[in-house]
């Protein structure tokens, strides 16, 4: 069942619906969404259990986070809309399209992962094994270190924190259960249905979402275009939203064209 969750609305022009990753915020829009609001509406939200939207009732899965798009998506009456996620939102977003083709204009799969080895999931669901065993806390530093450069952490502590602190005060069982989604969910037997324009954006870095895997993901759409992003890992809207807009607004604004 579908929940109504916190959104925040910004912009004017078509609909552009910013989908946020395991145990983050729709915060993590905020730059992109000031550069981009002067050419689209930019809807951003926090996924069930996320910041300020409800908990749910029990376990779910990648088919309700669709469904609590798709509620959302109705409930502001656009028609068609653009979908751009970051990590677990790059899956969210062609699972819709996938659900709903005639209501989505445009993909942004950003840092996400598909077409993983056996070796590729095994590493990940290692990572969600180690904390419920050990606890979230104990890994949160392997996950930043996965996360951040070592440069960007060096220099700004605080926003490590700050991030940290988000993760911290997501509910325990809501972090696992999307981190489950995140570690189980596998596009590649479906992905090639997608035939939307899509971008594929992804730090040449990132050790689970990494160019290799991002190319099998561009190479499964007829409709893709591919970027890489030098030296960065995965938390490329927090360390280097500045390298993420200038992709983002072009291919956004080659498809409203």
């Amino acid at each position: 069942m579908a929940i109504e969750c916190a959104y925040s609305v910004e912009g004017r022009g078509p609909a552009l619906f910013l989908v946020h990753g395991i145990g983050a915020r729709r915060t993590a829009w905020t730059k992109l969404v000031e550069a981009l609001k002067d050419d689209f509406t930019c809807v951003s939200y926090d996924l069930r259990g996320h910041g300020d939207s409800p908990l749910p009732e029990g376990r779910f899965g990648l088919n309700d986070l669709v469904d609590d798009l798709e509620q959302l998506r109705a409930k502001l009456g656009f028609e068609k809309i653009h979908v751009a996620g970051h990590s677990l939102g790059g899956m969210i977003g062609p699972a819709y399209a996938r659900r709903h083709p005639a209501r989505v204009i445009s993909l942004g799969l950003l840092s996400t992962a598909a077409f993983r080895t056996e070796d590729d999931s095994a590493k990940v669901k290692a990572v969600v094994a180690a904390m419920r065993e050990r606890g979230i806390g104990q890994v949160l530093d392997t996950l930043t270190a996965r996360w951040f450069t070592d440069e960007f952490a060096a220099a700004r502590p605080d926003v490590i924190e700050w991030r940290k602190r988000q993760v911290v005060d997501t509910a325990s069982n809501v972090f696992l259960n999307v981190f489950d989604i995140y570690a189980e969910t596998e596009m590649a037997p479906w992905l090639h249905e997608i035939d939307v324009p899509a971008l594929v954006l992804t730090g040449e870095l990132d050790g689970g979402c990494n160019p290799r895997l991002n190319q099998q993901i561009a190479a499964a759409m007829a409709q893709s275009e591919l970027v890489i992003l030098e030296g960065l890992k995965h938390a490329i809207l927090i360390e280097a939203s500045e390298r993420v807009i200038p992709p983002m607004k072009r291919f956004l604004l080659a498809q409203s064209s």
